[in-house]
């Protein structure tokens, strides 16, 4: 593999380590990428203000947040895909009597609603992703005509217990399993792999010349949209059935050594 110029980079079982952390061992790697001209991009499902929180130490000129949903360029967003109103609508609605506990984010490009009663573990789950928050009495006064992204937290198995639920309300959206607990709702074009199609235009860098690292469903089509596509070592079975290569678990910080490797 040649040193790509441009790499997309997933965050959750992927960069950070236990606790949410990125690697000390990062930081130097990414210095190289950009001496070498390599732009690295986190891209992840936390929203745009949290991912900058995150890098504050030494922020990436680039980001895909949202799950490919909100793409940002130094300094300013150069991509948003928001969704249809009336499906959100109707899916914040029906919430109300679903057959399982579910907690809803509406997600604009630079903050999202919660409703203001949420219990604390669940506000604290939150805030691991969403930095930017506003809390509503009720989701139904959130801008929902600027919503990019809707993310629910679901109480029990999200697979198993709700993601049917959720595809049968809203068939012309796109419902991805984002983790155990987590599912986002999108607009069909919008995914990783879409959001990194875009931006390798935007700088000008053919596909063969990106790379990706994933570790889950919801990176299935980031992966299929690189030129070379990196499984972690502690990947979903489909993730890794369509890579090019699996690397290190996050654990052993994989992600990290191949990038190394790449700038070596």
């Amino acid at each position: 593999m040649h040193t790509p110029r441009l790499v997309a980079l997933d965050m959750d079982g992927t960069l950070l380590i236990t606790g949410g952390d990125i690697p000390n061992s990062f930081w130097p790697v990414l210095a190289e990428a950009r001496e070498q001209g390599v732009t690295i991009a986190p891209a992840s499902g936390r929203q745009l203000a949290t991912l900058r929180d995150m890098f504050a130490q030494d922020a990436p000129d680039t980001f895909i947040a949202e799950n490919g949903a909100v793409v940002w360029h130094r300094g300013e967003i150069v991509s948003t895909t928001p969704m249809p109103e009336a499906p959100v609508r109707r899916l914040v609605e029906a919430l109300e009597d679903a057959p399982f506990t579910a907690y809803a984010v509406v997600c604009a490009p630079e903050v999202c609603f919660t409703r203001e009663d949420l219990p604390a573990e669940i506000s604290e789950e939150i805030n691991n992703y969403y930095h930017s928050r506003k809390e509503l009495a009720s989701l139904i006064d959130a801008p929902l005509n600027a919503t990019v992204k809707l993310a629910l937290y679901i109480q029990g198995d999200a697979e198993t217990e709700a993601l049917d639920w959720v595809k049968g309300r809203v068939p012309e959206l796109r419902v991805l399993l984002s983790s155990k607990h987590w599912i986002d709702i999108m607009r069909p074009d919008a995914d990783k792999g879409r959001a990194l199609e875009a931006l390798a235009e935007t700088l000008g860098i053919n596909a063969a010349d990106t790379a990706a690292f994933g570790d889950y469903l919801n990176d299935l089509g980031m992966l299929q949209a690189a030129g070379h596509a990196v499984a972690m070592g502690n990947a979903h079975d489909d993730v890794k059935a369509i890579a090019d290569e699996v690397c290190g678990t996050v654990a052993e910080e994989g992600a990290v050594a191949k990038l190394r490797e790449w700038l070596a």
